[in-house]
């Protein structure tokens, strides 16, 4: 397994919009992202550091693998 960079959710929301997610709201701490084509919905909370865990969920969610994700940094 890849280790994960430490990363807040302002800096994951950066990379996701690069790999083509747009910010469609945001409802206190949770930044909605959307994708059209794939069709992808991805909630990113907005903390100052997100768990590794967290971070994998949202990789994996978006269709991404951790190396791709990393690339987008």
């Amino acid at each position: 397994m890849t280790k994960l960079p430490r990363l807040s959710g302002r800096e994951c929301v950066r990379a996701l919009e690069r790999a083509g997610f747009q910010v469609r709201r945001q409802e206190g701490s949770h930044i909605v992202l959307r994708r059209s084509d794939p069709f992808a919905q991805l909630v990113v909370p907005d903390h100052k550091e997100l768990d590794r865990g967290t971070l994998r969920a949202i990789i994996r969610h978006a269709g991404l693998s951790v190396d791709e994700f990393e690339a987008l940094l």
